[in-house]
């Protein structure tokens, strides 16, 4: 479903009130009863059916009267919830053309007063292709039901925690701005996905420092778990930042070795048949020890020193503690049989429904700037580095 923020300019607070009481409804309501949304917006002036066909109008609510006359929020209906709450904080004003896509999330531009232009992840578990992917897995038939909204917003609340964590200890990550339900916000990275580029000024340097970024990650306790040329931006001086964290694991998770393996083979299958390289005779050539290789020079998990120390403190500070970790793994190996939800986010519910001050509108526009796109660009033609 597109992202049209000009229908910001058409709803009015009870809206934004309505919405909220559906969202805090959805706590305990897969279906929130259109009795219980009148109770829990308390508009002053009643009025509360009509909110609710306006909302559906606009496709920020899906109506359901399979069991009984209910409503749930649809995920347009919390994107504007979060970027609502985004830009009373002053964090952006306006946003901009989308620039990147997939299975699990929607990334667009989006520009603060100073004209500091961002990116804005969504998070978008549940959707359709995502459904289909986890279908063909069968990673949901122990799942008798699941809070889309709810798994994404602890996707959210895990990416911007790690990245926080990584920037803090010097990996090259984008940095992390601010978060809300689903919705993160970064620092836009100068770069391409690696994915698209055809040639290297460097690549065994390339190859090198990705490598050297997976063992700095194991050692400081961390797997990617999702470390391929998808997730990996270059810069035409051929700079490395990496992306996506929603699903790191500790090097102290049941399957930590096997996704280590896997990040590991992904990158070295990449570099062997995008840039023709003999990783033995390359990891010969610019690392006098073997330390840490298995045979036809890859890495070795159980030879990993993790003594730099592990980032649990640092995660749980950022907000995404122990029990957000069980749940989001538990969603990942399909454990979750209902929905749920964290207290933490009663208190922002209750002051978004006692909010006095409406969302002003007018400072939030569709930005119409011309801006090459730089970060998570995964829908362009593919780039080749190196040739002008």
């Amino acid at each position: 479903m597109k992202l049209d923020v000009d229908v910001l300019r058409y709803l009015s607070k009870d809206d934004f009130r309505v919405l909220t009481a559906v969202e805090l409804g959805m706590r305990n309501h897969e279906i929130v009863p259109a009795e219980l949304i009148d109770r829990i917006a308390r508009l002053k002036h009643g009025g509360t059916y009509k909110v609710l066909k306006n909302l559906l109008k606009h496709k920020l609510l899906h109506h359901d009267s399979t069991k009984y006359d209910g409503f749930r929020l649809t995920y347009l209906g919390y994107d504007f919830l979060a970027i609502k709450t985004m830009v009373n904080k002053g964090v952006f004003v306006s946003v901009g053309r989308q620039i990147g896509v997939g299975k699990e999330s929607d990334i667009f531009e989006v520009a603060d007063e100073d004209g500091k232009i961002m990116a804005m992840k969504l998070h978008r578990l549940g959707r359709v292709s995502f459904r289909a992917v986890k279908s063909k897995r069968d990673y949901l038939k122990h799942r008798s039901s699941y809070n889309w909204l709810y798994l994404s917003r602890l996707a959210a609340l895990k990416e911007f925690a790690f990245m926080k964590a990584l920037q803090t200890h010097g990996f090259p990550v984008p940095e992390a701005v601010e978060h809300n339900r689903h919705c993160v916000i970064m620092s836009l990275v100068q770069g391409y996905p690696l994915v698209q580029v055809k040639q290297l000024q460097n690549p065994e340097t390339v190859f090198e420092t990705i490598i050297g970024i997976i063992i700095r990650l194991a050692e400081h306790g961390l797997i990617h778990c999702d470390f391929n040329e998808f997730n990996i931006m270059i810069d035409d001086e051929e700079k490395i930042t990496v992306i996506d964290f929603p699903q790191m694991v500790s090097v102290s998770h049941r399957n930590a070795k096997m996704y280590f393996d896997r990040d590991v083979e992904c990158i070295f299958k990449f570099f062997r048949k995008r840039f023709n390289m003999t990783f033995q005779e390359s990891i010969d050539d610019n690392d006098n020890s073997n330390e840490g290789r298995e045979e036809a020079g890859k890495l070795c998990f159980s030879s990993i020193d993790s003594s730099a120390g592990f980032l649990d403190k640092e995660l749980a500070a950022s907000g995404f503690g122990k029990k957000d970790e069980e749940d989001i793994q538990r969603f990942i190996e399909g454990e979750v049989e209902s929905d749920t939800n964290s207290d933490s986010e009663d208190g922002d519910l209750v002051r978004n429904l006692n909010e006095a001050d409406d969302l002003n509108v007018d400072s939030l526009h569709l930005s119409e700037q011309v801006i090459y796109p730089l970060a998570f660009v995964v829908i362009q033609d593919p780039l080749a580095m190196g040739n002008g």
